[in-house]
C-alpha cells in the first residue's frame, strides 16, 4: 500500500513537471546551437534551432492536454524562446552572412533579440484573447534560421532585410489568430 502510494505520487510529480522538462529542452538545444554557432559548425547550430521549435510546441500541447499550465512555465517558456529563437537565430545569421557588413550587421542582430525580447515581455504582462499581438518570436527565429538556407542563393543585403523587417514584426501591433 504504502509503495503504491509513492509510485503514486512520484508519476504526478513527473506529470506536473513534463512541460517544464520539454521547455528546458528547448532552452538546452538552443544553447547547444549557440555553441556551435561559436564554434563554426554553423548546419548543426540550425538544425538544433529547429528540433528546438518542436520542443516548443510540444511543451504547450502537453501543458494544456495535463492541464499543467502554471505561471512558472509560462516565464521559463520565453526565457528558453529568447534563447533558442532570438540568440541562437541571430547569432547563425550572423556568423553566416551580417559579420560582413561590420557595424550595420552587428546593430541588426542586435536589434532582433531586442525586439524579440520587447516581444515576449509584452506577450508576458498581456492576457491570452486568441491572438497574438505581433509575429511570435518562435516564427521569426525559424524565418531567419530557414533564411540561412538561402545565403548562397541570395544578395548579402536581403539579409539585413529580412532580419530587419523580422524584427518589426516581433513588435508590431497587428493581430495575428492562435492555432
Amino acid at each position: 500500500m504504502f509503495l503504491l502510494d509513492v509510485v503514486d505520487q512520484t508519476v504526478k510529480k513527473l506529470k506536473t513537471q513534463t512541460a517544464n522538462v520539454l521547455t528546458l529542452m528547448n532552452l538546452s538545444l538552443g544553447g547547444f546551437a549557440i555553441i556551435f554557432t561559436i564554434h563554426g559548425n554553423l548546419r548543426l547550430s540550425l538544425l538544433l534551432i529547429f528540433i528546438a521549435a518542436l520542443a516548443d510546441r510540444f511543451d504547450g500541447m502537453v501543458a494544456r492536454k495535463f492541464n499543467i499550465e502554471s505561471e512558472l512555465g509560462k516565464q521559463l517558456d520565453s526565457m528558453s524562446d529568447i534563447i533558442s529563437f532570438g540568440v541562437a537565430p541571430a547569432l547563425l545569421i550572423y556568423q553566416g552572412i551580417l559579420s560582413e557588413f561590420g557595424g550595420p550587421g552587428s546593430f541588426f542582430t542586435i536589434f532582433f533579440i531586442a525586439c524579440g525580447a520587447f516581444r515576449l515581455a509584452r506577450f508576458n504582462i498581456t492576457e491570452s484573447n486568441g491572438y497574438f499581438t505581433g509575429l511570435p518570436i518562435t516564427a521569426a527565429g525559424c524565418l531567419v534560421t530557414l533564411s540561412f538556407l538561402a545565403i548562397p542563393y541570395a544578395p548579402p543585403q536581403t539579409f539585413l532585410f529580412i532580419v530587419m523587417a523580422l524584427s518589426f514584426l516581433m513588435v508590431s501591433p497587428f493581430k495575428l489568430r492562435k492555432v
